[in-house]
């Protein structure tokens, strides 16, 4: 029973971006930071597509985010005092979510040396006709 065959690699978008855009005004200034960052990775890879900038945009949010309640936990502490005495400070738990985010969308991006390696692999143990070797 087939499922199909999945492709070797992914096909080249009509629409590829080959100069990165600038960084939309309203992101925060680590935002902005990794935008350029991974819009000059991703242009020199000619990954960089109408299609994922939506994606790329939710990346550097959630990693800007990430730097953002650094800040806010080393100047607050990971403890607050509240009637009920300690809790943990609301910023941990929305960095450690960004975190997630962050992370996901950027394997989908395939920014992070591991999620390259595994798109590379995939590329190179496919044979002639797109299916694994050996199959």
């Amino acid at each position: 029973m087939s499922r199909g065959r999945k492709p070797a690699t992914i096909p080249e978008a009509s629409h590829l971006i080959t100069v990165a855009p600038s960084a939309p005004s309203w992101l925060s200034k680590d935002a902005k930071a990794e935008w350029r960052r991974v819009c000059a990775i991703m242009v020199h890879r000619r990954t960089l597509t109408e299609d994922n900038l939506g994606t790329l945009e939710n990346y550097v949010v959630a990693h800007g985010t990430v730097r953002e309640m650094a800040r806010v936990i080393a100047a607050e502490g990971y403890i607050v005092p509240t009637e009920k005495g300690p809790r943990k400070h609301p910023a941990v738990s929305i960095q450690s979510d960004a975190s997630t985010r962050a992370r996901l969308l950027a394997n989908e991006l395939a920014v992070t040396p591991t999620s390259r390696g595994r798109a590379a692999a995939s590329a190179n143990s496919a044979g002639d006709d797109g299916s694994p070797m050996g199959m």
